[in-house]
């Protein structure tokens, strides 16, 4: 896992010279693209802090990275920022996930709502296109801990869900109710299914145990394919646990989701899909004739710039950097787990996620609205309130929290 720590001032010649590789609006005679600048009478180009500002700069420029740009063909006027999403992609793949150089494909998406219903989509079209399987005998395996994205996306594309109890006190799923409610599948007319593996759940930053699940599957002969949704913990559990199980050296993964506009602090609108070579053919948009190399994505066009935002955060810190800083993070959760047991509060918490879960019982809630601690369902009464250790969160802040529920416990005793 290595890519290197860039100076500003080589991120900036970087973007700056791949902004220049992308036709100007400005200068070149484009008559066909519908799309243009940002509006000059609001976003000026001409601002003097624009030369020492790479993002905004691209902001300005509006590159359009529709399409897919790992697999060819793709808009030519915009092929200097292209470049800086293919190195992207390659970078988390290769370096994060360990896939063998040159073998993925992926795009910066809206969001990891997105990356996961693309996966879903490639997967029912990969069965029906190498089994001529019917969408009824197509079903979506995931646990009632994952994010609704998944309930989502089997709304859209109309294949079945198959959704898993987790245990109460360690949320992994309880392997009986996946093989009772597989062989009910199986009964009913079922036989391709579309795993999901949480690599970090949004409420309680549970890891799915992957070995076990995919153990079970391949043990009865289950024809499946499994994406990971790590939305949330792409970005730091692989540097907080190295050597899992979540690479593409497992052989049963095919696809990742990660978010940037999470850990890696970027704007809105970074998540990333990754794939393995071969499977994007199976979104391909025929009809999309005037996009060059047609259209392989859910969103269709995309802000160029979120891509060169992702790189530039990456290339800031290198790998080093940003191992380093993921590594803090989890100490931090850590101490603030060691005064929460302090407190004989109720929790649960992966050791490599940033991210606690409290037994709602154990806190008041006029104390988590106070702290804007986010409960698991705002439909019913709260069973539990997570607090998520982010950057922004001090060890000033942290006390004052503590202190609060001090005086909580001593007046309730």
């Amino acid at each position: 896992m290595f890519w290197p720590k860039l100076t500003s001032g080589e991120i900036k010649k970087r973007v700056m010279d791949a902004l220049k590789k992308n036709v100007d609006y400005r200068k070149t005679p484009i008559l066909g693209i519908p799309a243009t600048y940002l509006d000059a009478e609001v976003f000026y180009d001409d601002a003097p802090f624009l030369e020492n500002a790479p993002f905004l700069s691209t902001l300005i420029a509006n590159p359009n990275h529709i399409g897919c740009h790992t697999l060819g063909g793709s808009e030519k006027i915009f092929k200097g920022t292209q470049e800086l999403e293919r190195e992207l992609v390659n970078l988390c793949a290769e370096q994060i996930f360990e896939c063998e150089p040159g073998m993925q494909d992926g795009y910066i998406a809206s969001g990891g709502t997105e990356a996961n219903i693309e996966a879903l989509w490639i997967y029912r079209n990969y069965f029906r296109n190498r089994y001529q399987a019917d969408t009824r005998e197509i079903a979506v395996i995931y646990s009632e801990d994952s994010h609704y994205s998944l309930s989502k996306g089997v709304n859209l594309l109309n294949i079945s869900s198959i959704v898993i109890r987790v245990d109460e006190d360690n949320r992994q799923l309880l392997l009986t109710d996946l093989e009772e409610k597989l062989e009910r599948a199986l009964a009913e007319g079922i036989h391709y299914f579309i795993v999901n593996m949480n690599l970090s759940t949004t409420m309680f930053g549970s890891v799915d145990d992957i070995d076990k699940v995919t153990g079970l599957l391949n043990r009865k002969n289950i024809t499946y394919k499994l994406h990971v949704d790590a939305a949330f913990g792409g970005f730091i559990y692989p540097f907080a646990n190295p050597g899992s199980s979540y690479t593409f050296k497992n052989p049963h993964i095919t696809s990742f989701t990660i978010d940037a506009h999470k850990m890696l602090q970027t704007p809105y609108g970074t998540g990333i899909f990754l794939i393995r070579k071969e499977y994007m053919q199976h979104v391909r948009t025929a009809e999309a004739q005037y996009v060059p190399g047609t259209d392989h994505t859910l969103c269709g066009s995309r802000s160029g710039a979120n891509a060169v935002a992702v790189w530039m955060v990456l290339h800031n810190h290198g790998s080093q950097g940003w191992k380093t800083k993921m590594q803090a993070l989890v100490d931090r959760t850590t101490d603030v787990c060691s005064q929460l047991d302090a407190l004989d509060i109720r929790y649960y918490r992966n050791p490599n996620i940033n991210i606690i879960a409290i037994r709602a019982e154990d806190i008041p809630v006029h104390l988590a609205e106070k702290y804007f601690l986010v409960a698991d369902s705002y439909e019913r009464k709260p069973q539990w309130w997570k607090i998520v250790k982010m950057p922004h969160i001090t060890r000033g802040t942290i006390d004052l929290f503590m202190n609060d529920l001090q005086a909580e416990i001593r007046v309730n005793k």
